[in-house]
């Protein structure tokens, strides 16, 4: 018997795609149940114009069967079948697809539609498989015909008794070797699994013969066990259906079978979209954080299936990062299914895809925000760091979407607040949105700095995530209206208390000059202080680092080692400064003293290492003692 020869350009493209386009082995198993369901949809589709055919549902299946004996496995189909003439175009020239020639032949209606349309899936056999045989006899057809290849050395096609339509594959599955175990694809187990993994909303029964086992009557510490034919896959995708036909509890159960996580979601959108881009998703917003969610671990993505058929477990084209914490799928009929992660990073239907499911999670989030405020803040409380990250990163190219979600601890409300919320109390004289930051809402209460705003009725917001000032830096204002830190130089308060503060300054000059010069190295600045009422003593940054940012910055494993310019403010209404003004004029060396202490008193008030604790000590003994 001659054997046929591959193309040159097919037999380069076979060796590539069997060693390169797929990257994982198990999607053989995929490609050959798309190519069967296809066989059986040109029957179907046959049936709408031919009179003289009629499709029964009840007839059309697809077959997994494996032999361990042989090592075999086959994948049997009811479909169309094919004729020689088929089997010589379709498997003899690789990426010509009879099932894209089909397509452009009939017109697809009725919400089916041909998946394999590019023609090398059936060739991801050769991953798996020394030998592949193909057996097949066509509609209307009295003979059967059988393509044999053990790859790219050629194939050979023969007639073969035949007795049904259809089309057999029988694999030969290689041995194992030192880093591949290919017995895998002959354990029923195994199976199954890819089958649920990849196929199992194919709409078609896939069906195999599957092990049970039942507790024998007499003891049930033993088992009788028997073999009986299963359908293996479910058949019906969930986001295909009415969403009136669903429930929550459907929904949930979803969720749980597709292992998204372990929590209750708090919220799901289904979407059925039929416009320039066809597709259907379901999309869940958790409640709680993946244990792994805050490290560089975590995968975002969502499962993307072409005509439901898996293309890919975790899509991360499909969510921008900052709602990297939404689970769920895509299902759309105008992706290949051999799409690969390359071609999808510049795909079209994708990327319009990608834009409305963002709009879509957008508009859920503020309805929930809206509308149900508990709901909203259990998730911001898991994922609320991730949307002010969103704002920060990127240079701040997202935080027109953002702004709306974010929500800070309000000092009046004793709660958490929009920033829309926030801006509709501000009293006419209020300049500025006000904040805070420190480690908690208790230490940032206590912190002297924001004694004058609130004596001004001012409401602040408290900052106790890393990254909320470096968004609100991004962020810079909002509805007009720009943030400014109570530590910040200019708090835009009552012009007498700067009037005040820099009489003050101007009387205090040469005591103020002393204490920075005694403070050299440590602080930019030392200076009357317009918004301390009961505290002596506080520090102020003047730039655009702050010290809650030192902080943050210098915490980090890199190193990064950096320095706020620092400005300690004295409180010259307070009993102390009246020391400080005694010491200058009669002695030097307490007045450095008391520097010094009163310096450390405010780097241990912003929860700053004093950099010599046992001087620092010592000079707290030496006050006890004077």
């Amino acid at each position: 018997m001659a054997k046929h020869a591959f193309q040159a350009e097919s037999k380069r493209l076979l060796e590539m795609m069997i060693n390169s386009i797929y990257s994982q082995r198990e999607v053989f198993l995929r490609e050959l149940i798309s190519n069967a369901s296809d066989a059986i949809d040109k029957i179907y589709y046959k049936a709408l114009t031919d009179d003289s055919l009629s499709f029964d549902p009840e007839n059309y299946y697809i077959k997994i069967s494996a032999d361990k004996d042989t090592r075999t496995l086959k994948v049997v189909d009811t479909g169309i079948g094919m004729t020689k003439d088929e089997m010589e175009n379709n498997l003899g020239i690789i990426a010509k697809s009879g099932s894209l020639a089909f397509k452009n032949e009939n017109e697809i209606k009725d919400g089916h539609d041909i998946i394999g349309q590019f023609g090398v899936g059936f060739y991801a056999a050769f991953m798996v498989a020394d030998v592949v045989t193909v057996k097949s006899k066509a509609l209307n057809s009295d003979e059967a015909f059988k393509w044999e290849s053990e790859g790219t050395d050629g194939y050979t096609i023969e007639p073969c008794d035949k007795q049904d339509v259809g089309t057999e594959v029988t694999l030969k599955i290689k041995t194992n070797t030192e880093d591949e175990r290919f017995d895998d694809f002959l354990e029923e187990h195994r199976l199954q699994e890819i089958i649920k993994k990849y196929s199992d909303f194919i709409r078609y029964p896939i069906k195999m013969d599957v092990t049970v086992k039942e507790p024998k009557e007499d003891n049930e510490e033993e088992y009788d066990e028997y073999v009986e034919e299963q359908t293996v896959n479910s058949m019906v995708p969930i986001w295909r259906k009415n969403k009136s036909e669903l429930t929550d509890e459907d929904y949930e159960n979803f969720y749980k079978e597709k292992r998204y996580g372990f929590d209750k979601p708090l919220k799901h959108i289904h979407l059925n979209v039929d416009g320039t881009v066809r597709y259907n998703a379901i999309l869940y917003i958790p409640e709680n954080v993946p244990f792994d969610y805050y490290t560089k671990e975590y995968e975002k993505g969502l499962e993307l299936y072409s005509n439901g058929v898996l293309i890919m477990e975790k899509c991360s084209d499909l969510l921008p990062d900052f709602f990297g914490f939404v689970k769920g799928m895509v299902d759309s009929e105008d992706l290949s299914l051999n799409i690969s992660r390359e071609m999808l990073q510049h795909d079209r239907q994708l990327k319009v895809i990608a834009k409305n499911i963002q709009k879509k999670i957008k508009s859920q989030l503020k309805s929930m925000l809206k509308n149900e405020r508990e709901d909203y803040e259990k998730f911001y409380d898991s994922f609320g760091k991730q949307l002010k990250f969103g704002v920060y990163n990127d240079f701040g190219a997202n935080k027109d979407v953002l702004k709306d979600l974010l929500l800070f601890y309000s000092s009046t409300e004793k709660k958490l607040v929009t920033l829309d919320e926030y801006v509709s109390r501000m009293p006419e004289d209020q300049k500025y949105i006000y904040y805070a930051a420190g480690e908690s809402y208790d230490k940032i209460e206590k912190l002297p700095q924001t004694e004058v705003v609130a004596d001004k009725g001012y409401e602040i917001l408290y900052f106790t995530d890393e990254v909320d000032e470096f968004a609100i830096k991004i962020l810079m204002s909002y509805d007009d209206k720009e943030f400014r830190s109570v530590s910040s130089g200019d708090l835009g308060i009552e012009e007498d208390d700067e009037k005040a503060s820099e009489e003050d300054k101007e009387e205090n000059k040469d005591l103020f000059e002393h204490m920075k010069s005694v403070l050299a190295g440590q602080v930019k600045d030392v200076k009357a202080s317009n918004r301390l009422k009961t505290h002596p003593v506080c520090l102020s940054a003047d730039g655009e680092i702050s010290i809650e940012m030192e902080k943050v910055i210098n915490s980090m494993p890199d190193n990064q080692q950096i320095q706020a310019d620092k400005v300690l403010e004295i409180n010259t209404n307070h009993e102390v400064f009246q020391s400080l003004r005694d010491a200058f004029e009669n002695d030097k060396e307490k007045l450095d003293l008391y520097t010094k202490i009163l310096f450390n008193q405010a780097l241990l008030i912003e929860g700053l290492p004093v950099s010599d604790p046992v001087a620092f000590t010592s000079d707290m003994c030496k006050v006890m003692v004077s």
